[in-house]
């Protein structure tokens, strides 16, 4: 008993392709490649001196743009009010649109193919091509929380790890097609991550649930190659500091990067291969079912019943469900809204909205990726006025980029597995990360010699590492009914604190200094004239108040910790493998198709 045109031991190549991309491995191996081009707004220090010198603006104008980069990246509410209604492929190509947009007529602005356009445009456009980023955020990361619930750490760090990668990735692709031309990088980051998107649209889907006995070391495998991935970037980063590449030389180490960045697919191949052979094998043991040929259909004893078939009658139960449906009346949101279930169990969005874990987790939140988010987007500007050459600009971008994976894949693995083994908080991991990462920031404000390096690697470990934390956070807490609105939810805190620390406190402090240092010149600023800063004083203030900032912050996040302590005592996943058993109970009483089985025929005399 065989699969039909496999009978020599080898799969039929035409229906294994079918089964490997309708696969869910695949679906992984899909929503990493959307995630691996989906950080270019972490690259803004790299073309933010662009946009300043280019528009003539100051400053505040540009961490005001910054802002509103934020504010894109991070307030997707819309993109998940549009998920509860629609597949993920409808998320995804409308984030795909947006993206080209916005970051297309940036650069037409910044090459003066267009006329000037007004700040507000500016913003605009920024905001436009950034909300692509949470579209595909909640495509594909909130589907594979939903497909995946009890590795939901595992799976948001390795996908928020491919995010924080993205910048890297992006850089060698840049140079090896536009050399060191920083204003096309603005155009390469709105076409490249629209195609991705466009090409894996169909693969991304909501499927499901079901245990898989070893999907934790499968999950293994793609965090070693994403390893792999992050170590030969770091490589390639340091010699590329040393010595000044030509474009072909950065096009071979962008086709490694490429390589690399495929050989996800070999592990979906492997583990597709091995379910059709246990398909196969399965099918074997089924027993052979016998039908007759037409010689003996025609020899039936009569009065016999051979060849009939008793009617099957379906139970009139559907009236009966309807009605009772209809007598069960759900109460509406607005008056349950301060009557929350137990942690854990399925929150509707106003209860969670008003629940007191909430609001901490917000105000955490606001705290600690608004320090870590100014200091990245002011990189470009951290490193000239502290006297560092400018093509170091690029290495501190890519140092962020790569400790930004590392932050987001140790937070996620290592959160999963304190906490299934040791019932260790996530919320206690996000309090260690909060109170780590004003080290970086106090090492920007007294500008210690080379201290930036160190800085960049911090700043990046810790941003990274927050968010599949507060993503997990969220998703234990509230549950997964209503997750890609709540996911953005806990998102829309970063812009909050980026507009606050890095729009009216970095960038204020840092023009006001400059104008101080203009002045002491005997020279006055002319209207769309480049406003710079030089030495450490034009940060220093700015980052003492961040790291002042963080430090509540982490405080604020150990409130959360007492509060959540029995909840993440007791059995968070238990729910999900009733669920997933019930599932796969389901799955095996489904009668076997019949094109799979070459039927046994019995010739009777």
């Amino acid at each position: 008993m065989v699969f039909a045109g496999e009978s020599s031991g080898r799969p039929n190549m035409g229906r294994f392709a079918a089964q490997v991309i309708t696969s869910r491995w695949f679906f992984v191996f899909g929503t990493i490649l959307i995630m691996s081009a989906a950080g270019a707004t972490y690259m803004f220090g790299l073309y933010s001196p662009d946009i300043k010198e280019s528009l003539g603006y100051d400053q505040s104008t540009l961490n005001m743009l910054s802002f509103f980069k934020d504010l894109g990246t991070n307030v997707g509410l819309v993109s998940g009010l549009i998920m509860e209604v629609c597949p993920p492929s409808v998320v995804l190509g409308m984030g795909a649109i947006l993206n080209f947009f916005g970051y297309f007529m940036i650069w037409l602005a910044v090459e003066k193919k267009i006329s000037k356009p007004k700040v507000w445009q500016m913003y605009l456009y920024m905001y436009i091509g950034a909300n692509s980023q949470s579209f595909a955020n909640t495509g594909g990361l909130v589907t594979s929380v939903k497909n995946f619930p009890e590795s939901r750490g595992v799976v948001l760090g390795l996908l928020k790890g491919f995010v924080g990668l993205s910048g890297a990735i992006i850089t060698q692709l840049y140079h090896a097609v536009y050399n060191n031309d920083s204003k096309s990088l603005i155009l390469m980051i709105g076409w490249l991550p629209t195609v991705v998107n466009f090409i894996f649209l169909g693969t991304v889907r909501n499927m499901k649930v079901v245990r898989i006995a070893n999907e934790l070391k499968v999950f293994y495998r793609l965090l070693y190659l994403s390893i792999g991935l992050a170590g030969f970037l770091m490589i390639v980063i340091i010699i590329q500091k040393q010595f000044n590449f030509s474009q072909g030389e950065y096009g071979i180490t962008a086709a490694a990067t490429v390589a690399l960045l495929f050989l996800p697919l070999a592990v979906v191949i492997r583990e597709e291969l091995q379910n059709w052979r246990n398909k196969r094998k399965a099918l074997e043991n089924l027993p052979k079912l016998e039908v007759l040929t037409e010689k003996s259909e025609s020899v039936t004893e009569p009065g016999s019943n051979q060849g009939k078939t008793e009617p099957v009658t379906k139970p009139e139960t559907e009236a009966e469900e309807t009605s009772k449906e209809e007598e069960i009346k759900e109460p509406s949101c607005w008056t349950t809204c301060f009557q929350p279930p137990n942690r854990g169990e399925d929150f509707t969005i106003l209860q969670a909205l008003f629940s007191l874990d909430m609001l901490i987790l917000f105000i955490a939140t606001i705290c600690g990726i608004g320090g870590t988010l100014t200091a990245i987007d002011n990189l470009g500007q951290i490193s000239k006025s502290l006297g560092y050459p400018k093509k170091n600009a690029s290495t501190f971008i890519s140092l962020v980029s790569i400790w930004n994976y590392s932050g987001r894949v140790v937070a996620g693995f290592l959160s999963e597995h304190l906490l299934k083994k040791y019932k260790f908080p996530r919320t206690l991991v996000l309090t260690l990360s909060l109170l780590l990462s004003c080290v970086g920031h106090l090492l920007i404000a007294f500008g210690v010699p080379n201290g930036l390096y160190f800085a960049s690697v911090i700043i990046g470990f810790c941003f990274g590492s927050q968010w599949p934390l507060i993503y997990a956070i969220v998703s234990e807490l509230f549950g997964l009914k209503y997750y890609s609105t709540l996911y953005n939810v806990g998102a829309a805190a970063s812009p909050v604190g980026a507009y606050l620390l890095n729009v009216r406190v970095a960038g204020y402090l840092y023009d006001k200094e400059a104008n101080k240092q203009l002045r002491a010149l005997g020279l006055v600023r002319k209207e769309g004239q480049d406003l710079n800063c030089d030495g450490v004083v034009c940060f220093r203030l700015a980052f003492l108040i961040i790291t002042a900032v963080t430090f509540g912050g982490a405080l604020i996040s150990a409130i959360l910790v007492i509060r959540t302590r029995k909840f993440y005592k007791s059995d968070i996943y238990k729910k999900f493998r009733e669920e997933a058993l019930a599932a796969e109970q389901e799955m095996a009483l489904a009668p076997v198709a019949p094109d799979a089985i070459v039927p046994t025929t019995t010739v009777r005399d």
